[in-house]
Order: C-alpha cells, then structure tokens, then sequence
C-alpha cells in the first residue's frame, strides 16, 4: 500500500486502507480519538459501506506510521459503539446497520419542466424503448475483437470530433443503401446520443425551430435549455402540415417525416417536396429526425427526405432504437458546407472511440444488417399480438400507427386518459398518454379533429418475447373500451 501523508502540522492524511479512503487523524484528543473520528465518518457517511473488510492493526499503523496499540483502541471503540464487528481469528469489518442511512444532503430545488420519473413498473409499454435484452452481445463481442485488433495505435488518440473516419464511411455506405440518403463519409458527423445533435444544431441555427405540435418533449426540452424557440406545428393523419412553415416565422424545423412520433403517420408526398421547396426559397434548413427508420411492416420503406436536397436537409439518425441507448450514439448527415460549423460546436466532444471501431465493423460485415432483420420479425410479432389482443378484448379502442415503428396510438373515450393510465399503473404496467406529447402552445382546439384527444402511446418494444402477453394482459384489464 502506497502512503500519502502530509506533516503533522499540516494534518495526516492517507490512501493506505486499501480501499483509496481519505483519512484526516488530525483534531482533538489525539491521534487515537483522530482515527475513531475518522473511521466513524466514514462508515457512517457511506465511504466504508457494510461488510467492508479492515486492514489488520499491524498494518494500518504501519501505513499511518503510528503505535499498533492506537489502531487496536481505536478498532475496540468502534466495536463497542456498533460501528464496526470483530471476531477472534476473523478480520475486523464494517458493521450491518439495518434500518440506518446516512442524511439526505440538503440539495436546491431545480425546475426540471416537468416531474421526476416514477420508478418502473413490473411492465413497460412505454414508447421508443427496444428490447435490449435482444442486443446482439455475441456479434459486437466478435466485432470489437476484430476492430481492435485492426484498429492502428493512432485511432485510440483523441481524433476528429467529426467521428472515426471508418465509422462515418460505414454510415455513408450503410445510410445510402438503406435509406437513400445522398452523402459523402466526410459530411457524416458521429455524436454521444441524439442530445447532442439537438445541441450542436440548436447552437448552429439563429432563430426559432418549428417542431411538430406532437412530439418528444425531451427533444423540445434539449432546444430550449440552448435558448432556441420552439414553434409548434399542427399535424393530421397525413403528417407534419408543413405549409403552415410561411406564418411560424422559423429558421428550421424538426420533422419525422418517415413514422411521425408519436402519431405514426407518414409525411405525405406532396409535403415531403414542399417542405424541401419552403426551405430553398426561405433559406431554412430542415432538420429530419429517423429514430426508427429501420422498421417497417406493412408499407415499402420510405426514403429519407435528405436525398431530395442535400443541402437543404440534415440527416439524423441513432443506434438507440435498433441496437441500444446506452451505446449513446447517434449521427448526422450535414451539407458540406455546414462541416466547419459544426466542428467548431463539437470542439472536444467525442463519442467512445471502441464503439465507434466496433459499430463500424459490424456494419462492415454485414451484422448490423442481420441484426435489425431480426429484430424487425421479432416486432413485428409483437406488433400483432397487440393489434389482436386489442380487437378482441378491447374492440371499441381503435388502433393507429401500426404500419411501422416500435409503438402503437390506442384511442381512448374522451376525458379518460388520465385515469387509465394511473390505473395502468397500480397494475405495475407503464405507459404514457397523448397528452404529453403535445407541445405546450398548442391551443386545446387547434389539434385536427382526425387525431384522437385521449389516446394511449403503447410501446411493443421494450417487454421481451416471455413478458409480452401478461404485459397485454394487464394492459387490456385497465382499458375503458
């Protein structure tokens, strides 16, 4: 053990426990009522946690360079006020202490816009949340392997806050062939989760962004806490109604355009190309969010807005639906002449070097292909169960949204939404309403009567295969239709 100590002027302090604990044996009474104080703080302010295994007296005193008499006294003292238990032949340890915790720290109440999150129910039919117990751990395990074995000693420095470069010709190939999107690696930009994108682009664009009037209101949230306005925009059963862009007085605007969240609907053709037009004649910027482009059922797959107009359109994409949100990694197809813009934002800021190396291997070689297939199949299924459970327990709540994605709109009779969802909860299931989604300067009336007033946003995703069914269970005894 390596010791740490200052004079005993300046006070005696030391890492030697074994277990890197700061011990100050400085105060009055000595050094032997120093180390008791000590020790009792620590154990009693989380530091030495129950069970925790003591250095023997010999040789804490001979770390601390003091008389193994005062660690033994010092050890007696706390095993007779309950701190710590000690047997004969055994090692001295930190005391269980049943029903004791140490004080809250006082901390100052922070306005978060909205209440904390509740703990997770037995069953979570929350939306945008995969299965991750479906991660494909064999396939990255393989290609980490391989991509750091291959990866040059280079790679692992600090880089391009862009991204890897193997990573971004990977998602330039990957993007192109899946979802026609047109880019070059260099315009493909790698970010720690879709929080970033929001700040990199909040700080990049002076001026209001329009959303969509229904939307993640983490997303909303993200723009605003960097001081960008957000406009909402009214949405039906065709999408975003993006004509109403010349009166929101907006730089740009955030669209879902392949699987509206959380409607479902899909941008309609005609306002895929007018929203590319609005922004080459306003100098906007259209900024398309494709969190679940990778799953679809019972449509073609629609392409990516981006490839109408380059430069008019940023791509964004994440690994969180199809692989997992912890892996905190999301991306951006920018016009070119956007790229020093966007570095200057970045800085320093840089996703996990590895996973970049291994995302690009398994896209590489085909795993990630092989991955989303089956997890499309495997939603799919789950999709429906749903949709067939519904119909025949619940016939009278009408489904939406079901052509694609990871979540479904089940409508509900007005002014019950509240209620069932509470209800949900006492049963231990999860799920949100329509309600929060909907953007604050939304007027009551000013939705389209096509979308529903109380509805249910049912994820499918997150339960595994085995939960699923009891989670439509519960689901199903708590509906008012």
């Amino acid at each position: 053990m390596r010791e740490k100590r200052a004079s005993h002027a300046a006070g005696r302090a030391t890492s030697g426990l074994g277990v890197d604990l700061h011990l100050d044996l400085d105060g009055e009474g000595g050094l032997r009522a120093g180390l008791t104080r000590s020790l009792r703080e620590a154990v009693r302010g989380g530091r030495l946690p129950p069970g925790t295994r003591l250095p023997s007296s010999r040789h804490l005193a001979a770390d601390l360079g003091i008389a193994r008499n005062t660690v033994v006294d010092a050890y007696g003292d706390l095993v007779a006020e309950g701190w710590l238990t000690a047997r004969q032949g055994a090692a001295t340890r930190v005391a269980e202490r049943h029903g004791a915790s140490a004080a809250p720290v006082p901390l100052k109440p922070v306005d978060r816009g909205r209440p904390a999150p509740a703990p997770v129910g037995r069953h979570d039919l929350r939306p945008g949340r995969p299965d991750v117990s479906s991660f494909p751990r064999a396939a990255w395990l393989a290609a980490a392997r391989r991509a750091v074995s291959a990866a040059p000693a280079g790679s692992l420095a600090y880089g391009d806050p862009l991204g890897r470069p193997e990573l971004r010709r990977a998602l330039a190939g990957y993007l192109s062939r899946v979802r026609g999107v047109r880019t070059e690696a260099e315009c493909v930009v790698v970010c720690a989760g879709f929080s970033e994108v929001l700040g990199v682009l909040g700080e990049l664009i002076a001026g209001p962004i329009a959303v969509e009037a229904y939307g993640l209101w983490l997303h909303r949230e993200a723009l605003e806490r960097g001081g960008v306005r957000t406009r909402p925009l009214p949405v039906d059963q065709h999408g975003a109604r993006v004509g109403e862009l010349a009166h929101a007085d907006a730089k740009a605007v955030l669209l879902t355009p392949a699987h509206q969240f959380p409607t479902g609907a899909a941008l309609h053709p005609s306002r895929r190309s007018a929203v590319v037009d609005w922004a080459r004649a306003d100098g906007g910027l259209v900024l398309e969010d494709d969190y679940d482009g990778e799953f679809r059922y019972d449509r073609q797959p629609v392409g990516a807005v981006q490839g109408l107009d380059p430069d008019r359109v940023v791509y964004l994409g994440t690994a969180s639906k199809a692989l997992a949100p912890g892996l905190r990694l999301s991306w951006m197809a920018v016009p070119r002449r956007l790229l020093d813009a966007v570095r200057a934002v970045k800085r320093e800021s840089r996703s996990s070097v590895l996973d970049q190396l291994t995302l690009a291997d398994l896209l590489e070689t085909g795993g990630y292909d092989r991955h989303v297939r089956a997890a499309r199949l495997r939603y799919r299924r789950r999709r429906d169960l749903l949709v067939d459970t519904l119909g025949r327990r619940a016939p009278d709540c009408r489904v939406s949204g079901i052509a694609a994605g990871l979540h479904a709109v089940v409508q509900l009779p007005p002014g019950t939404e509240q209620s069932v969802v509470t209800a949900a909860r006492w049963r231990e299931v999860e799920l949100e309403g329509l309600g929060p989604y909907r953007h604050p300067e939304l007027l009551p009336d000013a939705g389209d009567p096509s979308l529903p007033r109380d509805a249910l946003v049912v994820g499918y995703g997150a339960p595994t295969d085995r939960a699923f069914p009891s989670a439509l269970d519960a689901l199903c005894d708590v509906l008012p239709c």
